[in-house]
């Protein structure tokens, strides 16, 4: 007598195991990440934001680093098959650390607490859309780009 098919053991499929296959991932998106971090920090110390001004720095960085994705996203999935390790590195460890929402978070309360709720809320805003407008004109582009450009 045999289990029911819902009890029965999964079969092997050969494939490295979870721990074994994920380690290249994690490792990858961790330097990335610092990558992206320390330049992140380098341009907040070459741009500094003074206390209770508009914290141009992390806006930047955060509209640049969605422009990016924009990009890469349709490269890496419209134009070239890249390999596994292209998309955690860059995507999630590069550009995840590069664009920051916890700086973006500590900046609109430190308006706050500087007396200024309207800037800090006029970059709530700002950011969100000028972010998503980045990511959108920027894969539009890319992907117009591409197809002016095949024979």
């Amino acid at each position: 007598m045999t289990a029911p098919e819902s009890l029965r053991a999964p079969a092997r499929s050969g494939r490295p195991s979870l721990r074994h296959g994920q380690a290249p991932v994690v490792a990858v998106v961790a330097i990335g990440g610092a990558l992206g971090a320390t330049a992140r920090y380098a341009l907040s110390l070459h741009w500094p934001t003074p206390p209770g001004g508009f914290p141009w720095a992390t806006f930047w960085t955060n509209v640049v680093g969605c422009a990016v994705i924009g990009v890469f996203m349709v490269v890496i999935t419209d134009v070239w098959a890249a390999h596994r390790l292209v998309r955690p590195f860059f995507g999630t460890g590069v550009l995840g650390g590069f664009t920051t929402f916890s700086t973006y978070a500590v900046d609109i309360q430190k308006l706050v607490d500087h007396g200024r709720p309207a800037i800090g809320l006029t970059y709530l805003a700002a950011t969100l859309l000028a972010a998503l407008t980045a990511v959108w004109l920027a894969s539009t582009a890319t992907r117009r780009v591409l197809k002016w450009r095949q024979p």
